[in-house]
């Protein structure tokens, strides 16, 4: 199906580009993305993909807006305290572009359900601040073959990459891309929370940008995939730097 004039108009700047075109911006209508989280992270996050016209949206969350959110969650006003996230961010999305199919899941992800939740996406965007959860969404995405974009903050330092493990099954160790247990194998003994060390707010939104931008890069085939690489940036310095990461033959969920 083609664009209308009205998408036409909206997606301009990006058909403009000729890394995504009007072929890529199909591709973007077409796709479905799963948001786990609503939070610092998921919030602008889903803010830039349903700008950019992602065809369905699925965001997974089971917590409600709090006053110590609104530092940094952009999604929400004072006036959402207290309403659960999913309902707040489909309001907002909803407004920014109703062109989004935005479904929400007022649940918590975990290793019983997560497969079902997202079995139908072509894409998943970790931004939850839970090594458990990260460790079940990359799980799930690794059974089922899908991409991931994972990325984490806290204080004033993040990181970003994209795992696309499932994509490489049968491959000799040399080819294969790792998964997140991969880069964080075992299960830390303390959980760094921002409740528990505090973060900068901005950083929250540039690393939420900078995941929806890895999302669409992948959806679209646009540039060069994250996949194997971790990007990390330090707020105080303003310095980042991109390092391997390559598989690893005693991965718990991808290794031999």
């Amino acid at each position: 199906m083609s664009l209308t004039p009205e998408q036409l108009e909206r997606y301009a700047r990006h058909i403009m580009l000729r890394e995504i075109g009007g072929p890529g911006q199909q591709a973007l209508r077409n796709a479905h993305a799963v948001m786990i989280g609503a939070g610092a992270l998921g919030g602008p996050a889903a803010m830039y993909l349903t700008a950019a016209g992602v065809g369905f949206l699925t965001i997974i969350d089971d917590d409600v807006v709090s006053l110590s959110n609104l530092q940094r969650q952009v999604l929400f006003g004072t006036s959402d305290v207290g309403r659960p996230k999913t309902e707040a961010a489909r309001e907002l999305l909803n407004d920014l572009n109703p062109d989004v199919n935005i479904r929400i899941e007022q649940t918590r992800l975990t290793a019983e359900n997560a497969e079902a939740l997202i079995a139908a996406a072509a894409i998943v965007i970790d931004g939850s601040d839970s090594f458990t959860t990260r460790f079940d969404v990359n799980a799930a995405c690794h059974a089922l073959g899908m991409p991931l974009v994972s990325g984490a903050v806290g204080r004033w330092s993040a990181q970003v990459s994209v795992f696309k493990s499932g994509k490489t099954k049968g491959k000799a160790l040399a080819q294969r891309l790792p998964c997140y247990r991969c880069f964080v194998p075992d299960m830390p003994e303390t959980e760094e929370t921002c409740a528990a060390v505090g973060v900068i707010g901005p950083l929250t939104g540039m690393i939420g940008a900078r995941m929806a931008l890895e999302a669409v890069k992948e959806i679209t085939g646009a540039g060069t995939s994250l996949a194997g690489k971790l990007w990390l940036f330090d707020g105080l310095s303003g310095d980042s730097r991109t390092v391997a990461l390559p598989a690893d033959p005693g991965c718990p969920v991808c290794g031999e």
